[in-house]
């Protein structure tokens, strides 16, 4: 085992599939059992510390992984967070008399796969032993299945026609040659650079933009990764049933189980402790952690690191900066137009880059804050005309505890581009029964809204909640509305820094070239092929600087494989081309129909099996064929043979 050389964060994106004498460890993409199997402790592993800076899902995922699959002792880790509390983004605080408040919330799928490794082995927040934290959710979720009725409103609170993508034949071939389109070609690229006006203003873009937060002066890039990422998500993007949600906040839900099974076990804890700076040891292209600069209120120190010592550093923050308000105030940014991202997450990363060029470029995403801002607002409501609204909008009573709204709900004619969500109530464990709490958001911030002609960072919380009644139709009863409503908001400046348009070099890798005992994590990383913005790549980076530094002889999965499904493809095709069969789509019904992989092909709206042996679509699809033939300018030997081999396939049929 010491000698075998193990690429811990193996590429599928750069691999033949094959089978051989070469092919010792399983295809770098492969999800299954055979990929969880615990690894051998390496040497000196009991002697060694870790030190982690920052307690988000990352900087937890990371200890995680340290005492599974290193087999550190959990007293020999420590996690150093700035704040008072872990948990980073995955945040959710408040009661119903202050009002509650999450920043942002989690759309999830099944595809998580480092995810849903480290929460199959963390105990349950409610359920008792043995039961996890996955077997939890998958009970909630297997029985309660997430969908919306009304994903799109318009007209004041009138539900929009989302059934279809509403992508022209031009606008597809738009996404398939970024679907085509190497990586490489497409650095600094923004999606309204590569996308035309009729594109940006589909269904589609809405679903993503809205779906993901993007904006369109963010990177195709990571679009394009995104794409390949989910592609398996495709047609369930309009009416979110391929979403999965868990019964709380993400805090509540993710942080609070998986930190007390870490302090279980001996992790310690040091809060309200900022990391200023890494001293580092350099010897050629080595780089070596000597010490960490640390502030607290008990003033500035160093934490010296020994030589066999690790450190990981969450590099950047997404919530860094946040200003907050209520029903009455509006919050205000501290952002100094000269030096923006001072706070310690930026500003950490800031001095590292610095010091060396592998540490990327972090001006990149944090120099433009006007372009990664947004703000979202959080609902405490008691009963009132909103939440009657809400009642008619949704999968099932808001009282329920199911599904309620089945995802974001978008208002298409908002100026703020404004979207609004209820998740299963209760969303807090100590939530009241007759609370409902609401989560919104808008994505343009420099537009004055339709009913108040401001930009939404320049309003009340209270202001915020009359220009969602007025999409909501809802005008006339505002009063009744806001004596019944706590408004929590959150003005978060680099909210999206992590889609900004980028190049190669412009991110650190997890371990980045020459270091030794270091390793980035979070947002701001590259990988092979993840994408940014979610749960599993904040876990992804955590496994992947676990198993570099420690030299763990085991492989993290690469993205799910998904996009080389054939049936995926197929589904994903047919749902771009708005339900309706694709080129080509007669022809291979024609020659799978009634064979053993007839269940590889789509099935369009109103179809069932027994459709897919009908000759009607074979038909018109040759015929379509054969008259753009005719009308073409091909050459007359060429126009006869493939006339020639349509009759054949007329005979065969």
């Amino acid at each position: 085992m010491k000698a075998q050389k193990v690429d811990v964060a193996p590429d599928a994106s750069s691999q033949r599939l094959h089978n051989g004498r070469d092919t010792l460890l399983p295809p770098a993409d492969l999800h299954g059992t055979y990929v969880n199997h615990r690894p051998l402790p390496t040497e000196g592993v009991a002697e060694r510390h870790a030190y982690i800076v920052g307690s988000g899902i990352a900087g937890l995922s990371a200890a995680f992984f340290l005492i599974r699959d290193g087999h550190m002792p959990a007293e020999n880790i420590t996690l150093i967070e700035g704040m008072k509390v872990e948990g980073g983004a995955l945040d959710g605080a408040g009661n119903a008399e202050d009002g509650f408040i999450v920043r942002g919330g989690r759309e999830m799928e099944l595809t998580y796969q480092n995810f849903w490794d480290v929460f199959s082995e963390i105990p349950a927040l409610e359920l008792p032993d043995p039961f996890t934290v996955l077997d939890e959710y998958r009970i909630v979720n297997d029985t309660d299945k997430n969908w919306s009725k009304a994903r799109l409103l318009e007209k004041e609170g009138q539900i929009r026609d989302f059934s279809t993508m509403g992508l022209s034949r031009s606008e597809q071939q738009e996404l398939v040659k970024l679907l085509l389109a190497r990586k490489e070609d497409l650095d600094n690229v923004s999606v309204e650079e590569w996308f035309t006006p009729g594109f940006l203003a589909s269904n589609f873009y809405t679903f993503w933009r809205t779906m993901f937060a993007f904006e369109s002066w963010h990177s195709v890039l990571e679009m394009k990764l995104y794409m390949h990422r989910f592609l398996h998500l495709m047609d369930g993007l309009n009416d979110m049933t391929s979403l999965v949600f868990p019964k709380y906040n993400q805090y509540e839900s993710f942080v609070r189980p998986l930190l007390g099974w870490l302090k279980e076990k001996g992790v310690n804890t040091r809060f309200n402790t900022t990391v200023l700076d890494l001293d580092f040891d350099g010897k050629g292209e080595e780089i070596t952690v000597r010490a960490l600069k640390f502030r607290s209120s008990e003033g500035e120190g160093r934490i010296e690191i020994g030589a066999q010592d690790l450190v990981f550093v969450t590099t950047g923050s997404i919530v860094e900066d946040t200003a907050y308000g209520d029903g009455e105030t509006v919050p205000e940014l501290k952002i100094n137009a000269d030096e923006p991202a001072a706070g310690p997450g930026w500003k950490l990363w800031k001095n590292l880059a610095k010091k060396s060029p592998v540490f990327g470029n972090p001006e990149k995403f944090c120099g433009d804050p006007s372009a990664s801002t947004w703000e979202s607002a959080t609902l405490t409501c008691k009963p009132s005309p909103l939440i009657d609204k809400i009642k008619e909008l949704s999968i099932n009573d808001p009282y329920s505890g199911n599904t309620v709204t089945g995802g974001i709900i978008t208002f298409t004619d908002s100026n703020w581009l404004m979207s609004f969500t209820v998740n299963r109530q209760p969303h807090f464990t100590n939530q009241p029964d007759d609370v409902i709490v609401i989560w919104v958001y808008a994505l343009l911030m420099d537009q004055a809204g339709n009913y108040i002609k401001k930009t939404m960072p320049e309003c009340t919380g209270n202001e915020i909640l009359a220009e969602m009644c007025f999409h909501l139709g809802l005008i006339d009863r505002l009063g009744e509305v806001i004596a019944a409503t706590k408004v929590r908001t959150a003005l978060m400046p680099y909210i999206t820094a992590q889609f900004m348009p980028r190049a190669a070099g412009d991110r650190p890798w997890v371990v980045p070239q020459g270091c030794t005992n270091l390793a980035c994590l979070g947002q701001f990383v590259e990988t092979h092929n993840d994408v940014v913005f979610t749960l599993e790549s904040s876990v992804r980076t955590a496994r992947i600087g676990v198993y570099q530094l420690l030299g763990v002889k085991k492989q993290v999965p690469d993205i799910y494989p998904g996009q080389y499904d054939v049936r995926r493809l197929l589904r994903a095709t047919r749902t771009l081309n708005n339900d309706e069969p694709f080129v080509g789509e007669g022809v291979l019904r024609h020659f799978l129909g009634g064979t053993y992989f007839e269940h590889i092909l789509p099935l369009g709206p109103d179809e069932t099996n027994g459709d897919l042996h009908q000759p009607g679509l074979f038909d018109r699809q040759l015929t379509a064929l054969r008259k753009m033939i005719d009308n073409g300018l091909a050459l007359d030997a060429s126009r006869t043979w493939i006339r020639g081999a349509i009759d054949h396939m007329r005979r065969k049929k």
